[in-house]
């Protein structure tokens, strides 16, 4: 039951939004085994003053167009299936919406799985 939080810079069009999500969503499904519907992703836009970045930091060389992507999961993924999930992420973006890779910034933020309620204050998990 990944939570997905996207950050980029304003002014991009919807369809450029919702390739974001869609990539993202079918990397998880087919790297961390994500079920159907299991879709939570919010995304905010950031103008120019309220966005950062280091341009070069560990010799990635990073645009306007970066993406912060900000998943929180359960802490039952390998680390060869965290991997692949960047790799995938960055590829599909590059596909669609033509992210270069160097722009897609992915952070995993691992829980135990009794750390959740997906609705009506229940521990669904627990």
């Amino acid at each position: 039951m990944p939570l997905v939080h996207i950050a980029l810079r304003a002014g991009k069009p919807e369809v450029y939004r919702q390739a974001i999500f869609d990539g993202v969503y079918d990397a998880m499904r087919e790297t961390f085994n994500v079920p159907e519907d299991d879709q939570f992703m919010a995304m905010t836009e950031h103008d120019a003053a309220n966005f950062r970045y280091g341009a070069s930091y560990l010799d990635v060389s990073r645009s306007d167009d970066l993406v912060f992507i900000q998943i929180t999961a359960n802490n039952t993924r390998t680390v060869d299936q965290k991997k692949a999930l960047f790799r995938r992420i960055a590829q599909l973006l590059s596909e669609r919406p033509g992210l270069r890779k160097e722009d897609v910034f992915v952070s995993l933020v691992e829980v135990e799985k009794e750390n959740w309620s997906l609705g009506n204050g229940i521990a669904q998990y627990a």
